[in-house]
């Protein structure tokens, strides 16, 4: 059976994996050197990665190649993260720029953790964008998951003030907090976001602070831009990685771990709430590279 993930990257492996197959097969002409650097730097892979993988065409066999260009990929990047939460009480805030999925992606995360058997509360914080507290209403209902929202009040921090005060309460193992969309231009937007990091560790602090920025896997290195700024002045745990099934740009995750050590941990292979899968980089990198199914 083919995988939801082996699907997603279907638009990313189409160059790369027909081009190193042919080459594979034979001794490599400039041309078909040529064309597979075209079709690794389309994916967003990266220059260094690119270069490096062009010079395993130089001291890899033919029939070696695909293995070796295989354990490549998969050493650049950094050992499987393990969801599980064992060490007390969890604070995650979801966060990014407006469009990337971040209302989703919280209401997949809840819909995983729980189906791990953990006790999940959802907490509304975007209280710019009315459409987002009526998704996570819905989806709260389907997840089967208490959701903390005002309508009353535009200040997301009095929100997470109250969603980690009924958390704590209740004795939830992971709050999910889902934040407005921001750009790094918007000064206010971010000190907005630094006050939610400061009232969580300074009044919550028997829960850990996790934070994942949600990335479009359609925006390629635009993405890479935006994760920048957002670290530039605060911690980032890791990315979900969304809407990679309409991209064919997924070797952006190089960039993203090489360049600013932002390791993805979640991607996104479809519209259902199932559709959230733990980021695993051997099944990842096969998928790119059309092997194993």
């Amino acid at each position: 059976m083919i995988s939801k993930l082996f699907n997603a990257l279907k638009r990313s492996r189409a160059g790369i994996a027909k081009t190193l197959r042919l080459i594979a097969g034979k001794s490599p002409s400039p041309e078909d050197m040529e064309s597979l650097e075209e079709d690794l730097l389309q994916s967003d892979m990266g220059y260094d990665v690119v270069q490096n993988i062009i010079g395993l065409l130089e001291t890899s066999s033919s029939a070696d190649l695909m293995d070796a260009v295989r354990d490549d990929l998969v050493n650049r990047l950094p050992q499987d993260h393990d969801p599980e939460l064992t060490d007390g009480p969890c604070a995650m805030l979801v966060i990014g720029v407006n469009g990337s999925g971040k209302t989703t992606s919280a209401a997949k995360l809840a819909n995983l953790y729980k189906q791990m058997g953990l006790s999940v509360t959802l907490v509304a914080a975007d209280t710019y964008r009315v459409a987002a507290i009526d998704q996570l209403k819905v989806w709260s209902e389907r997840v089967g998951c208490r959701l903390i929202c005002n309508e009353e009040t535009s200040e997301p921090v009095s929100v997470i003030f109250d969603g980690l005060e009924s958390a704590r309460a209740h004795k939830s193992d992971l709050v999910i907090i889902d934040t407005a969309g921001r750009l790094h231009t918007s000064k206010g937007l971010m000190q907005e976001l630094d006050k939610m990091y400061k009232v969580i560790e300074t009044r919550f602090s028997d829960f850990r602070v996790c934070s994942l920025i949600t990335l479009d896997a359609t925006m390629g290195q635009n993405s890479l831009a935006q994760a920048k700024e957002f670290q530039s002045d605060r911690r980032i745990d890791g990315a979900v990685l969304t809407k990679l099934d309409g991209t064919a740009k997924g070797g952006i995750i190089f960039p993203l771990y090489d360049g600013l050590d932002i390791p993805v941990r979640f991607v996104g292979v479809g519209e259902k709430l199932s559709d959230l899968e733990v980021f695993d980089r051997e099944k990842y990198i096969d998928g790119l590279l059309g092997l194993g199914e």
